[in-house]
C-alpha cells in the first residue's frame, strides 16, 4: 500500500474493513483508487455527513438536549441570573420517548448551558447554591431526587446523565447537596436519602485492597498504601477513547510514546472524573497532556471530600444507628491521619497531591490545597498558612487562579473557575479568615459583572489574571450559560450583600 493509496483515507479504510464488505479482507487493500486520495476523502465525508443527518436528530432538532435560548439581558446581574434558571431548566424526561444516549431523569433539572445539554454531577452542587439564593428550592429538591434515583438505578452518580458517562463519576458532592437541603428544610428532608448516600460511598470504596506492607496496592478507586493507610484516586472503568472527545483522544494517543500508551485513555477519563479536565496537576514534570497520570495520584481534594462524607454520615446516622455512625467516624479519623501524613507539607505550608507510584508529593501548587479548609480537616495553624498562600500566591484581580502553572490547559493559570472560588471562600470563612474570603468573592463577582456588561453572558470560566481578556485553553470554546457560575455569583451576591447593579456598563 502506498502513501497515496488507502492509508490517506484511514476512516474510510477502517469502515470498509470492519464492515466486512468483501469475503477476503485482502480485497480492498489490493484495489486501485479511481480518484485522488483528497477527492475520495472529501466525497466519503460528504456521504457520511448526509447519512448521519438523515438517520439522527442532532442536538437542537426538537429535543431537550438543544442549546438553551438566551435570556434577555437584565438591568442587574442578580436579576439576570434569576431569569436564567428558567432558561437552563429541563423538564422531567419522558421515559418512553427516544433518548439516544440521554439517561432520562424523573424530575426537572438545571443544565450548565452551551454544549453541556445534560446535568453534570459536581456542577449541580454549585448551581444549587445560586438556586437557593434565588428562592428556587423547588429545583434543588428535584435535582436531589434525580441524583438519588441515579444512585438507585446505577449504583453511583455518573459524570452526567448520558450512557457514555456511566463508567465514571465526578467529585462526590451528593452529601454536600444533602447538607444544603438540611440547612433549608431540616433533617427530615434528607433522612430518606441516607441509604443512597451510603451506597454512593460504597461505590468509591469498592474493591478495597487488603492490608499490605512494603508497597502501595491500587484497585479501581482505592489505594492501599505501604503502611496500610487507605486513600482514594480518580478512575474510570474503561480504557478507550471518550465518546464525547473521541477524535481528540485518538490524536493524543498518536502523539504519546509507546511506553505511555497502555493506560492513556484511562488516565484521560480519570482526569474527566476529577472535574479538572485538564490540568498540569495530572501530568508529569513537563506539564504536558501527553504525560497525564491521573490514576497514579492520590488527590487531596477527593480525599478531603470523602473525609467530609464520612463525618457527615457519622453525624446523621448517629440519630438512627449509633454503631454504623461510629464506623464512619472512625473511617474519617483514619483518613484524616493519612491525608495529613501524605499530602500536608509542613515546610511549604500547603496540601499537595501524592504519587503512590513514586512515593512523594507532586509539588504542584493548585487550589486542591484549599479543600482541607472547605472540608474542615485542617487545624488552625495549617489553615493560617494555607490562607496566607491563597492571598500571596493565588489571589488575582478577578479572584483566585486554579494553579500557578500556565500550561494552556483550561484548569491552569490564568483561568479561574466558579467551584474553586466557592470552595476557597467557604473554607476561609469556616476558619475565620473573613476579610480574605470577602476579597476573593468580591473580585470574582466584579469579574463576572465586567464580562456580563461586555458580552451579556455569564461564562463557564474566566481569565482571573487579566480582566480584559477571555479565558482560554481546553478542548472546546468557552461556554456561556452557565450553571455553576450563575450559582456561585448569585450566592456570593447574597452572602456578602454585594451590589446587584453592574458597575461597569459602558455608556
Amino acid at each position: 500500500m502506498t502513501e497515496t493509496g488507502h492509508q490517506t483515507a484511514g476512516a474510510l479504510f477502517q469502515a470498509v474493513q470492519l464492515a466486512r464488505l468483501f469475503d477476503d479482507s485482502k480485497t480492498f487493500p489490493d484495489s486501485v483508487p479511481l480518484a485522488s486520495p483528497e477527492l475520495i476523502r472529501e466525497r466519503f465525508n460528504a456521504l457520511l455527513d448526509d447519512f448521519v443527518r438523515a438517520h439522527f436528530a442532532l442536538p437542537g432538532q426538537g429535543d431537550q438536549s438543544a442549546p438553551a435560548p438566551v435570556a434577555a439581558q437584565a438591568d442587574d446581574l442578580a436579576s439576570h441570573i434569576d431569569r436564567m434558571w428558567t432558561v437552563l431548566t429541563r423538564d422531567a424526561d419522558p421515559i418512553d420517548a427516544p433518548q439516544g444516549s440521554l439517561i432520562p431523569l424523573p424530575d426537572p433539572y438545571v443544565v450548565p448551558g452551551g454544549r453541556f445539554r445534560e446535568i453534570y454531577y459536581w456542577d449541580s452542587y454549585f448551581t444549587m447554591q445560586g438556586l437557593v439564593a434565588s428562592g428556587r428550592t423547588d429545583l434543588v429538591d428535584g435535582m436531589v431526587r434525580n441524583f438519588a434515583w441515579l444512585i438507585e438505578r446505577h449504583g453511583h452518580i455518573p459524570n452526567g446523565n448520558r450512557s457514555y458517562f456511566l463508567s465514571r463519576s465526578q467529585p462526590p458532592m451528593f452529601a454536600f447537596m444533602l447538607q444544603l437541603l438540611e440547612r433549608e428544610q431540616g433533617f427530615a428532608a434528607i433522612r430518606p436519602f441516607l441509604p443512597q448516600l451510603e451506597r454512593e460511598y460504597s461505590y468509591w470504596m469498592a474493591n478495597t485492597p487488603t492490608p499490605h506492607t512494603g508497597r502501595a496496592i491500587p484497585d479501581h478507586r482505592t489505594v492501599r498504601l505501604a503502611d496500610g493507610a487507605l486513600l482514594n484516586r480518580y478512575w474510570d472503568d474503561r480504557n478507550v477513547p471518550r465518546e464525547e472527545s473521541f477524535a481528540e483522544d485518538v490524536e493524543l494517543f498518536a502523539r504519546v510514546a509507546p511506553a505511555r500508551q497502555d493506560e492513556l485513555y484511562r488516565n484521560i477519563r480519570a482526569g474527566a472524573e476529577s472535574g479538572w479536565d485538564f490540568s498540569s496537576r495530572w501530568c508529569g514534570e513537563d506539564g504536558r497532556l501527553e504525560s497525564i497520570r491521573t490514576s497514579e495520584l492520590i488527590p487531596v481534594d477527593l480525599n478531603c471530600l470523602l473525609y467530609r462524607i464520612e463525618r457527615l454520615l457519622g453525624e446523621w446516622l448517629a440519630q438512627l444507628d449509633e454503631a454504623r455512625a461510629a464506623e464512619y467516624r472512625h473511617a474519617a479519623e483514619r483518613r484524616r491521619a493519612a491525608i495529613l501524613k501524605y499530602c500536608w507539607n509542613e515546610e511549604q505550608g500547603w496540601f499537595f497531591d501524592y504519587s503512590w507510584r513514586d512515593g512523594h508529593q507532586t509539588g504542584c501548587w493548585s487550589l486542591a490545597g484549599a479543600f482541607p479548609l472547605y472540608c474542615g480537616l485542617a487545624d488552625e495553624a495549617q489553615a493560617r498558612r494555607v490562607a496566607q498562600h491563597i492571598g500571596d500566591r493565588f489571589l488575582r484581580p478577578g479572584g483566585v487562579v486554579t494553579t500557578l502553572t500556565d500550561s494552556h490547559e483550561q484548569w491552569d493559570s490564568p483561568n479561574g473557575w466558579a467551584p474553586l472560588q466557592w470552595v476557597t471562600v467557604q473554607g476561609l470563612l469556616d476558619y475565620g479568615h473573613d476579610a480574605l474570603a470577602r476579597e476573593v468573592a468580591t473580585r470574582f463577582v466584579d469579574l463576572a459583572d465586567r464580562a456580563y456588561c461586555r458580552t451579556g453572558k455569564l461564562l463557564e470560566k474566566y481569565n482571573v489574571c487579566d480582566m480584559t481578556l477571555d479565558a482560554g485553553g481546553g478542548e472546546y470554546p468557552v461556554q456561556d450559560g452557565f450553571g455553576w457560575t450563575n450559582g456561585v455569583v448569585r450566592a456570593f451576591i447574597a452572602r456578602f450583600d454585594l451590589p446587584r447593579h453592574p458597575r461597569h456598563r459602558e455608556s
